[in-house]
């Protein structure tokens, strides 16, 4: 059993489930997505509680939003999945990454960027824009270290927040937090993982997004 509770989140409703077995029962097609570890400088490590669910195998993509700082983070990541996608955040030294990334998986364009060039941070409509400009269905930016999903005009967009829970530029107290997206043709499902007072809760939130054509 996967322990489902009801609940709301973000103003939607969702699942709350137990993180134990849940990535063992999910599709074949799993996306990591994460971001803004900031370590060593703002945090040491992902909370082991974390890296106990994140095992090789059993991911077969990562989309990382920047921020890492160290190639070692890189190296772990790597390990996990050998489809490793990072945009550069404004504290990475790697130039090699780069600002923005397009990604296609199944029937969907997955855009990738860490959010430092939005401004207002985090503001939707700027977001929209930067959705619009990569010609993606689904967005992932990150920079604000906070937990967001939404949908907007049939497009999906995602901040998996803080993986590590480092601090940012906006707040002290950072929920450590990452996210798992399970790809089912025209469906995504989204598992939000964040840790709480020591103990992983999990929520799903289901987006259905129109193939091209169905409008």
């Amino acid at each position: 059993s996967t322990g489902e509770k009801t609940g709301s989140f973000l103003g939607k409703k969702v699942v709350w489930y137990s993180p134990n077995r849940l990535i063992e029962e999910m599709n074949k097609v799993l996306i990591l997505v994460l971001g803004d570890l900031h370590m060593p400088h703002r945090a040491h490590d992902i909370p082991p509680q974390f890296k106990k669910l994140l095992v090789p195998n059993k991911i077969q993509h990562i989309f990382c939003t920047g921020n890492l700082c160290t190639k070692e983070a890189y190296d772990y990541f790597r390990s996990l999945a050998s489809d490793v996608h990072v945009v550069r955040g404004d504290f990475d030294e790697n130039t090699s990454y780069p600002e923005d990334k397009v990604v296609t998986i199944g029937q969907f364009k997955f855009g990738l960027c860490h959010g430092h060039q939005i401004v207002p941070w985090g503001d939707y409509e700027a977001l929209a824009m930067l959705q619009r400009k990569l010609d993606a269905d689904i967005l992932i930016t990150g920079h604000t270290h906070e937990f967001k999903a939404w949908d907007y005009d049939d497009k999906f967009f995602i901040n998996p927040g803080s993986i590590t829970g480092a601090y940012s530029g906006l707040s002290s107290n950072v929920v450590p937090s990452f996210a798992l997206m399970d790809i089912q043709d025209s469906r995504v499902i989204t598992y939000h993982y964040q840790l709480i007072d020591g103990e992983v809760k999990v929520a799903k939130i289901d987006f259905s997004i129109p193939k091209k054509g169905d409008k």
